[in-house]
């Protein structure tokens, strides 16, 4: 029987229950594969696709080949007899502790822009005076400044504080470099919280440090994993800083580590490339996961 044809209960002391309506039908979706093909999106994706991927391939390539084969090959043809040696070389001449230097100082970079970048835009979000904006406008000038143009001042200030040819002349620039851009990003994110939330916390009592880690840092996930990966990727591909402020051996990371394969006498351009795969498989697996927070941080959505 249909709906229509039921009879209609009957409410105790009223008038008589409507009737069940009828399945509504679902609005009609397009589907993907509905869609009307654009062959020149097809066209251009294909060929980034193979701008990206071929490098690749060779790099992979040339790093399982012989150091005797490596210049007499075409790079794109595939190696005769491919052989692991390379990688064996990289990980018996200090990858494992230019690893570990290059993780310690990404960590600890992370670190220093989180407790310093977080409140800060929080004040300034939240701090309605002339100092106030003055001050985050002031702060914001950094991103306007290369770190070409204040190496030698920096180099002084290492240099007088005894902190030459250690990891932390490397963790320190380079958490301030990235400071500028993390403060913005974070601001156009604590912007996006809404005003009767900090009322409503205000109304309970709370506090300004209890708003900020109750309210404004679980609100921030999004713009706080952005500040994450960006600082994190900031030290892990920095070469400036550590190339002047260290010398030695002991604070080597893995930027510096590539010239172990570089000699005067010639370059072992198999050893190089296979640690350049390996150095960047870490790196490239965290942009893989946290890729979407990143971009989305970056174009003011990473808090939503």
């Amino acid at each position: 029987m249909s709906p229509d044809t039921l009879p209609r209960p009957v409410r105790a002391g009223g008038p008589p229950a409507p009737r069940p309506a009828g399945r509504r039908r679902r609005p009609w979706r397009r589907r993907p594969w509905s869609r009307r093909p654009n062959p020149l999106a097809g066209l251009g994706s294909a060929l980034w696709l193979v701008i990206v991927i071929v490098p690749i391939y060779a790099m992979i390539s040339a790093s399982l080949t012989r150091q005797d084969q490596a210049l007499g090959n075409n790079a794109l043809k595939p190696p005769a007899r491919p052989t692991l040696d390379n990688y064996d070389t990289v990980l018996h001449n200090g990858f494992g502790h230019f690893l570990a230097n290059t993780a310690i100082v990404a960590a600890a970079v992370v670190a220093i822009v989180l407790v310093l970048c977080v409140p800060l835009a929080h004040v300034a979000v939240r701090t309605r005076s002339l100092w106030s904006t003055a001050a985050f406008r002031l702060f914001l000038l950094g991103v306007a400044i290369p770190a070409q143009a204040v190496v030698v001042p920096l180099y002084l200030m290492i240099a007088k504080l005894d902190l030459y040819d250690s990891l932390l002349a490397i963790v320190l620039p380079t958490a301030a470099f990235a400071m500028p851009v993390s403060v913005l990003v974070l601001t156009g994110t604590l912007r996006d919280i809404s005003e009767e939330l900090y009322e409503a916390m205000a109304l309970d009592g709370a506090s300004a440090t209890r708003m900020l880690f109750q309210l404004v840092i679980p609100m921030a996930r999004g713009g706080i994993g952005t500040v994450v990966i960006y600082s994190a990727l900031q030290a892990w591909n920095g070469f400036l800083f550590p190339l002047i402020f260290t010398q030695s051996d002991g604070p080597r990371v893995l930027t510096l580590g590539l010239f172990t394969y570089v000699s005067q006498f010639g370059v072992n351009i198999p050893a190089l490339l296979a640690s350049v795969v390996l150095s960047g498989i870490p790196i490239f697996a965290v942009y893989l996961v946290a890729r979407r927070a990143l971009v989305g941080g970056l174009m003011g959505v990473g808090g939503k």
